[in-house]
């Protein structure tokens, strides 16, 4: 195989900047043909990124010869049966995050996958990024010292929207859940790449705004498989903004940013040391590149993609445990069942 030729199933938002120009800019990947269910909305887009093919049908972009492997950059609702999709054409998957509504159908795509012996990958692209990479270095290096625990706190003001027709995001068939699922995913997936997978999980979740039907007040507790406890919390009808992840050892302790642009502040011995590290334009091109790195090594090729089904599906099914008395359950079918949900309402 000479390039990784790419079709991508969604071309929405995501794919604007932070995912779709990198297939074109990573060494030996291109982009051969996207697909929206707008017939013009995917002819627009790929006129304006220089994509030879578009389609309105999501099954010819994926039995196309010419497409070797499938971007899936839809909301969750539609991963699970895209995903499937692309499995059964023997065709290797990267899935937007969270890779889908709950755990139960995380487990279905990866049984799938590797019973196929398909490669399964998706999009926590902070597993690449410089500013976490440089955060995950100094974890390692020991500067900290043992580590003890961990904090986070995430809150922002509620968003405003026509409530007759919420956003995909805020509908549990669609997504999953609340932000929580949007946001918190990529915070959860950060500490298991981190620390290791996260055990002895457990939180509680509220509706504090009564502005649509999901979660929007989140906290939980954990233990991960190193033994370091956490505790985080995410707010979303708060009065302001607010992002800090704290990691505390016996000698110091490093402080950061999730999703705000913010340096990394490392303070040992009462001495504070910052590293300004900006993200590239395009966010996802570093994930990117091990993933078309491991395709083109082919099927004997060491691993070399860091997000893969079965790391998210880890993230997965500890949303699902976090988020589970809300619910009252995260088997499927559980988004059509709000009116039995034993929410509360403060």
């Amino acid at each position: 195989m000479k390039d990784v030729r790419w079709g991508i199933i969604g071309c929405g938002n995501v794919t604007e900047l932070k995912s779709g120009p990198a297939f074109q800019l990573v060494s030996g990947s291109a982009l051969t043909a996207v697909m929206r269910r707008d017939g013009s909305a995917a002819e627009d887009y790929a006129r304006r990124h220089g994509v030879k093919k578009w389609y309105d049908d999501a099954e010819q972009l994926i039995l196309d010869p010419e497409v070797d492997a499938v971007y899936i950059a839809t909301p969750p609702g539609s991963h699970h049966h895209y995903g499937l999709r692309v499995c059964e054409a023997g065709k290797p998957a990267y899935i937007e995050k969270p890779m889908a509504r709950n755990h139960a159908e995380c487990r279905e795509l990866v049984d799938a996958f590797a019973a196929r012996r398909v490669p399964l990958f998706v999009a926590y692209y902070r597993r690449r990024l410089p500013r976490f990479l440089k955060a995950g270095q100094l974890i390692d290096s020991g500067e900290l010292g043992a580590l003890r625990s961990v904090r986070y706190r995430y809150e922002e003001p509620p968003a405003e929207f026509d409530r007759a027709q919420p956003p995909w995001r805020l509908i549990a068939e669609h997504s999953g859940g609340g932000l929580f699922f949007d946001l918190g995913s990529h915070v959860l997936d950060l500490l298991d790449y981190w620390l290791g997978p996260l055990a002895g999980v457990s939180g509680s979740c509220t509706n504090r705004g009564g502005r649509y039907d999901v979660e929007d007040a989140v906290s939980m507790s954990f233990e991960s498989q190193s033994g370091v406890l956490g505790t985080a919390s995410w707010n979303f009808a708060a009065e302001r903004r607010t992002d800090c992840l704290e990691i505390l050892g016996t000698k110091g302790q490093l402080t950061l940013a999730v999703f705000a642009n913010e340096p990394l502040r490392l303070c040992i011995g009462g001495q504070s040391q910052s590293f300004e590290i900006p993200h590239p334009k395009h966010v996802q091109q570093p994930l990117i590149q091990t993933i078309v790195d491991e395709l083109l090594g082919g099927p004997e090729a060491k691993t070399v993609c860091p997000s893969t089904g079965v790391s998210a599906a880890r993230t997965a099914a500890v949303m699902d445990q976090v988020v589970r008395d809300y619910y009252g359950t995260r088997e499927s079918g559980f988004w059509n069942q709000s009116g039995s949900w034993p929410r509360t309402h403060e």
